[in-house]
């Protein structure tokens, strides 16, 4: 776990949404914080009256040179990452059939390619210093597939298996990881960070081309308060016993224990023909 009275935080994706919520958080708290964005200007407030403790920084996750210029300039300032947040990305919403490659790609390499990358970049000085913790904003899309988002899940889902093995491999090492998996949440995430291919095939108007209008029709009116989460997560990175999975909203919470216990269901009434692949005993 992370230095409990001053721990360094850096963040990115923190120009709007659950990485701004959680910035002015830490910086409300008197912690030092990396706060970054592809346009620093977007993060510049931030750091005004508390240059000290907050350095704004440009981040495009895509682009190894930043992360690498990023990761420096924080360990020059800060002497050390206590809390990594993997904050940066955004939605794709379409059909599986009618997905854009280019943009199923490109969301690949924010929201994953991207965040393993910075992760990289931060594990050494963690693994030096046998402490720090690793949280990953994933959705609870990385835990439940939802008609029109099967890209932006697959993104997710990716983030949620490799979390699972680096926790695996950095516990014993005395980093935690835990991801974050926000529900709907008054962002404005629809209108700035979500990007969606019309349905144009008839047979998906019922259930795809359903969920991207309700996308855009709920936005600005989610249950979900980015500042409670916010504090939520900055609960979750002082914890010495922090959760694999941290599910954030009631909506969320309820569609992902009901996904969880269908699976388990079925898992264990598929026992007899699972087990039965195997060598008979003695064979």
């Amino acid at each position: 776990m992370p230095d409990t009275q001053n721990p360094v935080w850096f963040i990115s994706g923190c120009s709007t949404g659950f990485g701004r919520a959680l910035a002015e958080a830490v910086i409300a708290r008197g912690w030092p914080v990396v706060a970054t964005a592809r346009d620093a200007e977007r993060v510049a407030d931030l750091a005004q009256g508390h240059e000290a403790s907050v350095l704004a920084l440009a981040l495009d996750v895509t682009k190894p040179s930043e992360i690498e210029a990023a990761t420096k300039a924080a360990l020059e300032k800060f002497g050390r990452i206590d809390v990594l947040v993997n904050n940066a990305g955004y939605g794709y919403q379409s059909t599986v059939e009618e997905g854009v490659e280019s943009e199923i790609r490109d969301q690949f390499d924010a929201n994953v390619f991207g965040l393993f990358a910075l992760t990289r970049a931060v594990l050494p000085g963690m693994r030096e210093n046998r402490r720090g913790h690793v949280i990953n904003l994933t959705s609870v899309a990385g835990l439940v597939g939802f008609p029109g988002s099967g890209y932006y899940a697959a993104s997710k889902h990716a983030v949620e298996g490799w979390s699972d093995s680096l926790r695996a491999e950095v516990s014993p090492l005395g980093i935690a990881v835990t991801c974050i998996e926000p529900g709907p949440f008054r962002t404005d995430w629809a209108g700035r960070s979500l990007k969606q291919t019309a349905t144009q095939i008839e047979a998906y108007q019922d259930t795809a081309g359903k969920r991207l209008q309700s996308t855009r029709d709920i936005s600005g009116k989610q249950q979900g308060d980015p500042k409670r989460a916010a504090d939520a997560m900055i609960a979750i990175a002082l914890d010495p016993d922090a959760p694999r999975h941290l599910v954030l909203g009631r909506f969320g919470y309820d569609a992902v224990l009901k996904a969880q216990r269908e699976r388990v269901a079925t898992i264990e009434g598929t026992r007899d023909l699972s087990l039965s692949a195997d060598f008979p005993d003695g064979a």
